[in-house]
């Protein structure tokens, strides 16, 4: 039995590299994350004139907990927000911050609010960043032709996600 830390004969030691090169010190994560997430049974609980106050905080939550969030929009009924998933920080995670600091902001303008359990993660390339943003920011358009319920179900279907269609709103 070899001892903690030895090598295998034929293999580098972990943490060391190749000869003639330098270990990768840095990280590069390049994780960009299109959530979606709906108010409680999916009701109009956010006021249109909260919405832009709305947007802005939550950039402020990403930004205080190192999610950055490129951009959010939505309806008085969801929230889609862009942002870029930092290596440390897990989907649930990112989206438990933002929920439950959000949610005590709304509260704190005198509105009885929660947020639906769950949500939706899409990845995002780098080359569809202005197509999703541009998607995000015009949400007000996109729900005078369809739902909520609708957009969602066609993202997942869009994202190859597989869902059972009676499970998808509990």
């Amino acid at each position: 039995m070899r001892k903690p830390g030895t090598a295998v004969p034929g293999r580098r030691a972990a943490g060391t590299s190749p000869a003639g090169t330098a270990p990768m010190a840095h990280k590069y994560p390049n994780v960009l994350i299109h959530l979606v997430f709906s108010t409680k049974q999916r009701r109009d609980l956010i006021p249109v004139q909260l919405h832009a106050m709305l947007w802005k905080y939550l950039a402020g939550i990403g930004r205080n907990h190192k999610i950055p969030v490129f951009c959010a929009g939505g309806t008085s009924n969801h929230v889609h927000l862009l942002i870029a998933l930092p290596s440390d920080v897990t989907v649930a995670k990112a989206v438990q911050v933002l929920k439950a600091n959000s949610s005590r902001w709304i509260g704190e303008h005198g509105i009885a609010f929660a947020w639906q359990e769950g949500y939706g993660a899409f990845s995002v390339s780098a080359s569809n960043v202005a197509i999703v943003r541009h998607y995000i920011e015009h949400q007000a358009e996109h729900h005078a032709k369809r739902s909520y319920e609708d957009e969602f179900v066609t993202l997942l279907r869009k994202t190859g996600v597989e869902f059972e269609p009676d499970q998808v709103f509990g």
